[in-house]
């Protein structure tokens, strides 16, 4: 299957002041839409991360849950959720992580994994990397080994990628701005 990146790219959509003044928010939601990108999608990050031992394919809430399943079925693995506070039934683990206006709470079940499971961790977007460093202190916390990052679009200028590098995780994002 040729893998057409710039078909990815051309369907994301810009909303300049969304959700605020001075922010310009890319929507992926017409990425997912499509059928011809999630095969895209699929395809790109199974190339990138077929050669690295998987046990499970890790989602952050809300849209790395589509990139998560997507990606579970493909590397035929089960899928976590990393969800915000509160969403989760059963006994948790939480991490507090910071925000632009304060701290947020994401928390995992668990039973999601044992000691020495290696997770790939699936999100839409990294901008700063925060949310994405917390979700591997969690797999962490279990006991678990963040075998890499699958994001499909970084923010450069934000940072998260150095960051995530820089702490050692293999991290692979399809478009960046």
């Amino acid at each position: 299957m040729q893998l057409n990146i710039d078909h990815i790219h051309n369907l994301i959509q810009n909303y300049p002041d969304f959700p605020k003044q001075g922010i310009l928010f890319r929507d992926i939601t017409p990425v997912f839409r499509d059928i011809q990108s999630l095969n895209i999608l699929g395809e790109f990050f199974y190339e990138k991360f077929r050669d690295i031992d998987i046990d499970y394919v890790a989602g952050i809430e809300a849209r790395g849950f589509i990139l998560a399943t997507l990606l579970g079925l493909k590397f035929k693995k089960g899928v976590i959720m990393i969800r915000k506070a509160g969403k989760l039934p059963g006994s948790t683990i939480k991490q507090d992580y910071d925000i632009e206006y304060g701290t947020a709470t994401m928390e995992m079940q668990r039973d999601s994994m044992k000691k020495g499971d290696r997770v790939l961790i699936a999100d839409d977007l990294l901008a700063t990397g925060g949310t994405a460093a917390t979700a591997a202190k969690l797999v962490e916390e279990l006991g678990g080994t963040v075998s890499g990052f699958a994001i499909i679009v970084e923010l450069l200028s934000l940072g998260g990628g150095k960051l995530l590098k820089s702490k050692g995780y293999p991290l692979c994002s399809m478009v960046s701005y």
